[in-house]
């Protein structure tokens, strides 16, 4: 892992906006999908751009090897249920408030990592719910994860988790611009919330690098 650069900073930026269109993008689907279908067609669409670039680098997929069964456990545990919570969520939320409600994964992640990473201290309604699937499965969830990846790689996880402080902002902004939502005084307080959390994580980072 490196120093994170300027263009690790834009990586980051539009992995942010990417999965911070998905709340907007699941509120619509809401309206034609259930959850699980919702869940479903995420992960199924989600697997091609990954799989496409498996195939084009001849890189090996470890979830047919003998250990397919731990590979489903994940899947199941970090894209499926989640996937179905969050839509099942969109039902009941204004997406915006979805979105600034991911803000608290960096919390979780500093401390998991702490832990246990080494050196990481059909009508025109239902014409736009299928939009909206197609593009849940390819970009915020296809497409972002192998931006995660890289991510991941090259920079590792607490710099990746900081994604979650940047979400809530676009997640903001986009609710506003294609669903009307309203912008409350709950939410400049959660956003000024996240606002905070940034700062101090930057503070942090820069205690321990100088």
């Amino acid at each position: 892992m490196r120093k994170p650069q300027l263009v690790d900073y834009l990586l980051l930026t539009l992995l942010s906006l990417i999965w911070a269109s998905a709340f907007f993008n699941i509120k619509i689907a809401t309206y034609s999908f259930g959850p699980i279908t919702i869940g479903f067609l995420r992960s199924f669409l989600g697997a091609i751009p990954v799989l496409i670039l498996c195939f084009y680098k001849n890189i090996k997929i470890e979830a047919f090897s003998k250990d397919w069964k731990w590979f489903a456990i994940i899947g199941l545990v970090n894209l499926v249920i989640p996937f179905i919570l969050i839509s099942y969520g969109g039902n009941f939320v204004q997406s915006n408030l979805a979105a600034i409600l991911m803000s608290t994964t960096p919390l979780s992640s500093t401390v998991l990592a702490h832990f246990f990473l080494k050196g990481e201290k059909f009508n025109l309604l239902k014409t736009d719910s299928i939009i909206s699937v197609i593009y849940l499965g390819i970009f915020p969830t296809g497409i972002a994860w192998l931006l995660r990846f890289r991510i991941l790689k090259t920079n590792g996880l607490i710099f990746h988790s900081q994604v979650s402080y940047i979400i809530p902002i676009f997640g903001i902004i986009l609710g506003y611009i294609f669903l009307n939502e309203i912008i409350t005084s709950k939410i400049i307080v959660a956003l000024i919330a996240v606002f905070i959390g940034i700062y101090l994580a930057r503070k942090a980072d820069y205690k321990n690098v100088t």
